[in-house]
């Protein structure tokens, strides 16, 4: 069987994201973790940890889309663009129902986003919320992002229960923002749930006091997935003792057709490397190899 190499979380409001790593690191005895897409304090939902060798897959996370439930509070709007900040602004909630859903939807596809000043986004290798905290100016520039789907889940004025999916790199915060200037009603992210993060769903998250419970004794194991669970739909190349040997030499591995990307395994099925077709499509070519998981 592969070895265990995440956790699928359901972080609750109030710990930071780094908190929960840390009480994966104690729970597990594994000192290499981390974890895969923040989620702010006040903010709940899936977060994966990634454990030992796994770590080196959080590119493919990173790169996923996302699914949100999410209530925006119009009347008012906030310095961080969420619940956490001072009111910085209020003004009447006028609009109607049909006028927001139409909002809503004009949000659907590409556009450009400018993150929230408290974000982590870097300037000049610091953090944009640490600058914003001391009270400097704090000029990001926009970022093209994509909302996959929109959708109203409930309205009941000030507050509107939402559904996004969306790209990597999208702030909630900053769509409500963006959303109470287009209805002319300012507005704030109120809570925020991730429902989805790639392939993992909340459907598959385990709570941190079960998490927590599952440690002592260790049966923390039977709930964790093994590194191929990151890269789900990516085609399969087992490889046989020579081959492994190869690759993790750092050399290329004969093909007769390699195309694109492939996830390479064991004869158990444990993640071995990920490795990347040649122009010719001749040889697959080591990208990231896992010495340990």
């Amino acid at each position: 069987m592969p070895r265990p190499a995440l956790l699928v979380v359901d972080k609750p409001v109030g710990p930071t994201s780094h908190d929960v790593v840390n009480l994966v690191r104690r729970g597990t005895h594994i000192r290499k973790a981390g974890h895969t897409g923040t989620l702010d304090p006040s903010a709940s939902g899936v977060l994966v940890v990634l454990l030992g060798g796994a770590t080196r897959l959080a590119e493919y996370l990173l790169e996923s889309d996302k699914e949100y439930e999410a209530v925006v509070r119009f009347g008012q709007s906030t310095s961080t663009y969420d619940a956490a900040g001072p009111i910085t602004a209020s003004g009447p909630v006028a609009f109607t129902g049909d006028a927001l859903v139409r909002a809503l939807a004009s949000f659907e596809g590409e556009s450009l986003q400018t993150p929230p000043a408290y974000s982590a986004v870097k300037i000049e290798g610091r953090k944009a919320y640490e600058l914003a905290r001391k009270g400097e100016v704090v000029d990001l520039e926009p970022r093209m992002i994509r909302i996959y789907g929109i959708e109203l889940l409930g309205w009941e004025a000030p507050q509107a229960h939402i559904r996004v999916r969306c790209s990597r790199g999208t702030y909630l915060r900053s769509l409500a923002r963006d959303l109470g200037e287009r209805l002319g009603s300012p507005a704030h992210l109120e809570a925020l749930r991730r429902l989805r993060l790639g392939p993992f769903t909340i459907d598959q998250a385990i709570a941190l006091d079960e998490l927590r419970a599952r440690f002592t004794p260790p049966t923390w194991p039977s709930i964790a997935l093994p590194a191929t669970a990151v890269l789900q739909g990516w085609q399969v190349l087992e490889l046989n003792p020579e081959q492994i040997a190869q690759v993790q030499r750092g050399m290329a591995i004969e093909a007769a057709d390699a195309q694109g990307r492939a996830q390479a395994i064991n004869s158990d099925g444990e993640l071995v490397a990920i490795v990347q077709a040649d122009g010719e499509g001749r040889h697959w070519l080591p990208r990231k190899v896992l010495t340990e998981t």
